[in-house]
């Protein structure tokens, strides 16, 4: 029954997040150009006989760019996904999905029609089980191979423009690191050249709408291999932390014994290997990351540069943080002064809202506390603290929307870095999400944190799903309230009807039980009604 089950759920959870599809990884698709793969409950593609989605041109942006990268042709993420592919499946209603076949975040059920929502829980306020839960499934995904995507090896130029496709198997956990190293990389503009102020998620206004929905299409991933379609990222509240308190053995692994900057053997993280983690090499090379081992895990929390990085984030800084009104500002990028974005990022001072270079806070002052591979942007997805980390960060950004409350039109639409315009494509997913799209609060997408849920908020969360239903059948109901109030019209007429022609028939002796006769007519009445 188990196996059975979980089937079940594996067919519900169909694929959503992703790089390139590996049904979209062949020559034929890359010349071609389209990425419409079929969907496999009807056999079309999108699954536009079931009416889920169609394939359609991909509509680009069109909105200037600023001036940090001056060059046009030479990077295959810019107008994302348009160097590979100009046309992709565009899904309808609550559909999501490289081929429609899965559910908006936020929605569940074969028509993706019921709305559900998940709560994000602090680490250590899980249970024993709990926690022992979440590291089994860590691990899992570290050695399943991800059934849906592949990687690229290679640029679209090293790939003959198409003719001779470049890519790999990749396991589940390394797919998103992969995925975190390809939308940071240097720009290889040939022989020894590389250009390194580009970044498509991180120092301008889309690091925190990108970082939101890589950290959901992880958790989807998740639910997939292992069937727990309720499974939600924890998250580590570092503020006013002395030290890295989720760094022992019960939980993300110790220190070493005898070597600090690696993990203690008692970890099972201490075997893993990391990947894409030396961009310099990538770089003189002119090649791209292909997801080869390079080695543990590197950390060692605490010992780092304390000029850059005096201590752990405090509570004071994240408030004020908070208090800054404007998402984005000036030049929209590690420059910007009074973002609440650049100073939630780090970049500037989180007591006064000046951008400082020389300091790292708030969320850069983790990277840089740990000291080893989550300091190194492009490779920092390989620790696992990383996705605890960006699930607080990810948190903080909510508290500011519900603070501020702000229309989506705040989000930059113009100028911004480039890939960071809130009608830009979100490299490099597929299918396509665009940066706009999750500035919006977090329960819009199916989830909430456990220390900002109102209880208010969890009440309607648990009509939540009655009321779906009702929506669903509301002709129904309202046809039955129809034919009732009919009803009970027709049996009251009769009623009242009966209670005249007794009382015409009464004496003055008798009077007193047409009284008893009439109450209880009313209770008659009040049961049909």
């Amino acid at each position: 029954m188990c196996l059975l089950a979980l089937g079940f759920l594996l067919g519900i959870l169909q694929p959503s997040s992703g790089q390139f599809p590996r049904a979209c990884a062949s020559s034929e698709s890359l010349l071609r150009k389209e990425c419409c793969p079929l969907w496999a409950g009807d056999g079309s593609p999108c699954g536009e006989l079931s009416g889920r989605g169609s394939c359609q041109e991909i509509l680009l942006s069109r909105a200037p760019l600023g001036p940090q990268f001056p060059f046009t042709g030479v990077d295959d993420r810019e107008d994302w996904p348009a160097v590979f592919y100009n046309r992709t499946c565009q899904c309808s209603s609550n559909f999501m999905g490289f081929n429609c076949g899965g559910c908006r975040f936020g929605f569940s059920g074969p028509n993706c029609a019921n709305r559900r929502m998940l709560m994000r829980r602090s680490i250590f306020q899980l249970s024993n089980r709990e926690k022992n839960k979440f590291l089994a499934y860590l691990n899992l995904a570290k050695h399943t191979p991800s059934q849906d995507y592949v990687i690229a090896s290679g640029t679209y130029a090293q790939m003959n423009n198409g003719s001779t496709p470049m890519f790999r198997n990749i396991n589940v956990y390394d797919l998103f690191v992969w995925m975190h190293y390809y939308v940071s990389h240097d720009t290889l503009l040939g022989g020894s050249s590389i250009w390194r102020d580009i970044d498509f998620a991180h120092e301008a206004p889309g690091f925190l709408p990108w970082h939101r929905l890589f950290l959901l299409l992880w958790e989807h991933e998740i639910q997939k291999i292992t069937g727990d379609e309720n499974f939600t990222i924890p998250y580590w509240d570092w503020r006013d932390a002395e030290g890295c308190d989720v760094c022992t053995d019960e939980l993300m692994g110790g220190r070493h014994p005898t070597n600090p900057q690696l993990l203690s053997p008692a970890s099972f993280f201490s075997s893993w290997q990391v990947i894409c983690s030396l961009s310099e090499e990538y770089n003189s090379r002119q090649a791209l990351c292909n997801a080869t081992n390079e080695g543990p895990i590197l950390r060692n929390p605490g010992n780092h540069d304390k000029a850059r990085t005096p201590r752990l984030p405090s509570s004071a800084e994240v408030e004020f943080c908070l208090t800054l009104t404007q998402y984005e500002s000036g030049s929209m990028d590690k420059l910007a002064n009074f973002s609440f974005r650049n100073t939630l990022e780090g970049f500037a001072n989180p007591q006064t809202g000046i951008a400082n270079m020389s300091q790292s806070s708030l969320h850069n002052a983790l990277h840089i506390y740990m000291n080893g591979s989550m300091s190194q942007v492009q490779g920092s997805a390989n620790d696992p603290i990383f996705i605890l980390h960006h699930a607080f960060v990810d948190s903080i950004f909510e508290q500011w929307l519900r603070r501020h409350r702000p229309l989506r039109e705040v989000y930059p639409a113009a100028n911004a870095p480039i890939g960071h315009n809130r009608e830009y494509y979100m490299v490099p997913f597929i299918p396509l999400y665009r940066n706009g799209e999750f500035f919006t609060p977090s329960r819009e997408l199916g989830y909430d944190y456990e220390y900002l849920a109102d209880p208010v908020d969890s009440f309607q969360d648990f009509l939540m799903p009655y009321l779906e239903q009702a929506r669903q059948i509301w002709q129904w109901l309202v046809g039955a309230a129809v034919v009732g109030g009919i009803i009970t019209a027709l049996i009251t007429g009769l009623i009242v009807l009966g209670c005249r022609k007794k009382r015409r028939g009464s004496t003055a002796e008798t009077q007193p039980l047409l009284m008893e006769s009439e109450d209880d007519h009313n209770v008659s009445y009040q049961s049909n009604l």
